[in-house]
């Protein structure tokens, strides 16, 4: 048997622990995030009109408006247990200026792993009626696209619980 000092346990320990880190490095440990970037008109037409068989969930918020802030978890939860069958992407209509100094960090501070886009139009008459012609702009507001069947959905309201997931499987069938 061997016995180890202090210093040797101190040292092993060490170098234990570096190994594991070692092993550990570059493997991803939770789901990949997206990285929030803003965008004009252009990027946004882009996700309405993207080609992709997955059903599109994509809501309209802001780090100001409570009810956007208490809807927020159902998308993600969403965005965790379909992400292979459903692109979630969460439009922020703060100020593109406030990017940094308020969006980014209620992203991170959330730990919001679904697409977050900032749209930079401030003249929003020129681009509502683009994403849906029954939106006065009000927010929270969701639109929900399934490019299989053609088949579309918008909401100008908060959801409750379980009312996403309703919505979902409303526009799959």
């Amino acid at each position: 048997m061997i016995r180890f000092t202090g210093i040797q346990k101190q040292f092993f320990l060490c170098v234990v622990l570096a190994l594991f880190a070692w092993s550990c490095e570059g493997k991803p440990t939770e789901q990949v995030t997206h990285s929030p970037k803003v965008i004009k008109w252009d990027g946004l037409e882009a996700v309405l009109s993207r080609k992709t068989e997955k059903l599109q969930v994509i809501n309209f918020w802001a780090t100001w408006c409570a009810p956007c802030i208490k809807e927020l978890p159902y998308f993600e939860e969403v965005n965790e247990t379909a992400a292979d069958k459903i692109d979630v992407t969460l439009v922020s209509l703060d100020f593109a200026d406030e990017f940094e100094k308020r969006v980014l960090p209620f992203v991170e501070k959330r730990s919001l792993r679904s697409q977050v886009l900032l749209l930079d139009e401030i003249d929003y008459n020129s681009w509502i009626d683009k994403v849906d012609p029954s939106w006065s702009g009000a927010i929270p507001a969701t639109l929900i696209i399934n490019p299989s069947n053609g088949k579309r959905k918008f909401l100008e309201k908060e959801l409750n619980e379980g009312e996403l997931n309703s919505l979902i499987e409303e526009i799959l069938n």
